[in-house]
């Protein structure tokens, strides 16, 4: 998740919504590019693409901040070798350093007491393992390629700078991967506890859970609310957690950067994927997006429980409504729409609120109440049996309580008919918008289609771009 390119960020003419690092790293490109010419007359693909290879090359660049600040504890300078020991100890502390953030008070903490690392980080014996495996995978390679004036190091394993940063590297390109079987049991958990099969766990549960022996789910009411996880619109089931909202929030991104955060994978991605495949276009009929949906299963969990999607009654009805209102088609990259993936999807897609209403803070930035105390779940664990009863009322709501008519579109579509509702006067205004949009799916497509395996993507980038980079970047 990119500093800028939350899901949750406002976007509008007065803030461009580029990401963070762009507009600290390279801000004449941001002037130029995002705030200048381009920014009413539109951007072509080539501008998308050069972007994202700017994005994804400066996020790369980064990591020698957190390396050098890694590095300056066991050696003197860069021209200094490591050994292999020590090479460890160094992606350890990189490890340490790069999932705190710029928490320095806890960093130290954690570097200073082994045992504080391990209760702090569950899974911190799997997390060496990785960073190992990434060592390893650095030594076969120079092995199998042995490099120019690099043939004593290779025999010896020595490990200059460079080679931490390769391996650092590789670390964060992979480990969104690595991490995603955490996700999956954490969702598992979850989806245990959602009996109504809405995608929602009463908040009694949760905290029943989180007090037992389940390390995670201790989120206190308030920050919950701060990320968009909570469901407070039923009176009969009372408050809930709403399970991608919850699982794709700040309080699980296991990596915590000023640029970036690396969380669990947002699977209704590969939904809105699929169905843009099937139309080839950003607006469809119902009929289309209910045949295409109809055809998907949802994979709720690791426990080989697929389903397929239930279109009848009332969700049929308001995509009708939808493409009603917005001249006949519905607008794929809209809120309504989104919100309409997310009953159909309710564990999968996460449920849309209006922009500015949530947002993506991290427990650091949220302060020291993000943590329920025990008190607090025990209060609303002893509501469970209540709750049940409540939930087992409410189960004949033919409308979600949670659903909303409030419209918000994510591009520009008044480009294309200016007489529709959502055209006007106005409608170039979201053309820069459209641009952060594409950017969005060309970096999921880059993730699903080349797995982010080359680093050197700027070569990749055409001719015309290169020298336009070169001269931004100067």
């Amino acid at each position: 998740m990119i500093r800028g390119f939350e899901p949750v960020n406002v976007v509008s003419d007065s803030h461009s919504g580029a990401a963070d690092i762009l507009s600290q790293r390279v801000p004449a490109y941001v002037e130029k590019m995002l705030e200048g010419r381009k920014a009413s007359h539109g951007y072509s693909l080539e501008d998308a693409a050069t972007m994202v290879a700017i994005v994804e090359q400066l996020i790369f660049d980064s990591e020698n901040a957190v390396l050098e600040t890694s590095y300056s504890h066991l050696m003197h300078s860069h021209s200094e070798s490591l050994n292999r020991d020590s090479v460890a100890k160094l992606i350890e502390a990189y490890l340490v350093h790069w999932m705190m953030g710029d928490d320095e008070q806890g960093v130290r903490l954690l570097m200073s007491n082994k045992t504080i690392l391990q209760n702090s980080f569950p899974q911190w014996k799997a997390l060496a393992a990785f960073a190992d495996g990434q060592i390893k995978a650095l030594e076969f390679d120079r092995q199998q390629r042995p490099r120019r004036g690099r043939g004593f190091d290779t025999l010896s394993q020595r490990f200059t700078f460079d080679d931490a940063h390769e391996i650092v590297g590789g670390i964060t390109k992979s480990f969104a991967s690595f991490w995603e079987s955490e996700c999956v049991a954490m969702k598992d958990s979850l989806v245990a506890m959602d009996t109504d099969f809405n995608g929602r766990v009463p908040l009694s549960m949760f905290y029943g859970k989180g007090m037992g022996d389940e390390w995670r789910f201790a989120e206190s009411e308030a920050y919950l609310r701060e990320l968009g996880a909570l469901d407070e619109s039923s009176v009969w089931k009372g408050k809930q957690v709403i399970i991608p909202n919850y699982l794709q929030a700040a309080s699980n991104c296991i990596v915590s950067t000023p640029h970036y955060l690396v969380c669990c994978e947002a699977e209704c991605e590969g939904f809105l994927s699929e169905i843009e495949a099937a139309v080839g276009a950003p607006m469809a009929a119902s009929r289309d997006i209910m045949l295409v949906v109809g055809n998907m299963s949802s994979v709720t969990s690791s426990l080989n429980h697929d389903e397929s999607p239930q279109l009848e009654g009332a969700l049929v009805a308001q995509l009708e409504r939808l493409a009603v209102a917005h001249g006949g088609k519905v607008p794929l990259h809209s809120r309504l729409f989104s919100q309409w993936l997310h009953y159909v999807f309710p564990r999968e897609c996460p449920f849309p609120h209006k922009a500015g209403t949530a947002a993506a803070t991290r427990p650091t930035e949220f302060g020291g109440a993000y943590l329920a105390t025990k008190d607090e779940m025990n209060q609303h664990a002893q509501n469970a049996i209540s709750d049940a009863a409540a939930s087992e009322r409410g189960t004949t709501e033919e409308l979600p309580s949670q659903w909303s008519e409030e419209q918000e579109l994510f591009a520009d579509y008044g480009m294309d008919d200016l007489s529709a509702p959502w055209g006007g006067p106005g409608g170039g205004s979201c053309m820069l918008l459209g641009l952060f949009v594409l950017a969005a799916a060309l970096f999921a497509y880059w993730n699903i289609a080349v797995g982010l395996k080359e680093v050197s993507i700027f070569r990749h980038v055409s001719d015309s771009s290169e020298k336009m980079l070169k001269s931004h970047m100067v």
